[in-house]
């Protein structure tokens, strides 16, 4: 599958179905394989950061999590996205195919009351789809001890896809440092635990075609992601204009 580069991330020109297959195929065969949506917000953060920029192009696949990331990829590059991938919109159809082939999924992250919620929710809307754990995140770094635990946990589990939901960029670095250790594809996902699970909700649809999704979720979370979308979306922007008058000149 083809990537382009925007600002630094490699982010793959693919579209629900393809990116679906890609990671299904993988957990079928349990190969170690890692994913993550990133929308503007960690497309900054990897970008201020060299590291984390290394982490994230690490990965076997990013897509296109958000419209602003569309829109860049269509405008530098060409890309012909009908679309954009959205994180918590294909873990759905991950679960569907999953489910098809009565694979194994493993939970990692987030709240306990939430994981509960996403349980009951896979069992009403994929009966096929074998859970084989989950595991609350503990809000900090792991201990190398600890580490090496969850590790052995997951692979003994049979897990053939581990849904990892940190935020980002904690997601992002957790499976980036955890490839060739987990036998089966890693997604980064993020919000749609919080989707899944019914604890958030999500932007009406003209608003999530439009760009405008982070105007809706500002507004439900104020506190949390004012200074996130002040500053993200401001650079975003800087760069956007920064790179287009470089190719017009």
């Amino acid at each position: 599958m083809k990537k382009v580069s925007v600002f630094g991330v490699n982010y793959t020109i693919c579209n629900y179905q393809s990116a679906a297959e890609e990671i299904v195929k993988n957990a079928q065969q349990k190969k170690s394989f890692g994913m993550s949506a990133l929308a503007v917000h960690g497309l900054i953060e990897s970008f201020k950061s060299p590291e984390l920029l290394k982490q994230v192009n690490s990965l076997d696949l990013v897509v296109p999590d958000g419209q602003p990331t569309r829109w860049a990829m269509n405008f530098f590059h060409k890309a012909q996205l009908k679309d954009r991938v959205s994180g918590p919109q294909l873990t759905l159809v991950v679960l569907e195919k999953a489910n098809d082939l009565g694979l194994s999924v493993y939970l990692y992250g987030s709240k306990q009351e939430t994981l509960d919620k996403f349980l009951l929710f896979i069992d009403n809307n994929y009966p096929n789809l074998k859970v084989a754990g989950t595991h609350a995140d503990r809000f900090r770094d792991a201990t190398p001890e600890e580490d090496l635990q969850d590790i052995e946990k997951i692979n003994k589990s049979g897990a053939n896809l581990v849904l990892v939901g940190r935020g980002c960029p904690r997601q992002e670095k957790w499976v980036a440092n955890h490839l060739g250790k987990i036998d089966g594809s890693m997604m980064a996902v993020g919000a749609a635990f919080d989707f899944c699970a019914g604890t958030l909700k999500k932007a009406p649809t003209w608003m999530q075609r439009t760009g405008f999704e982070w105007l809706f979720r500002l507004c439900i979370e104020p506190k949390r992601l004012w200074k996130r979308y002040l500053f993200t979306n401001s650079l975003f922007i800087y760069l956007f204009i920064k790179q287009s008058l470089k190719l017009k000149a």
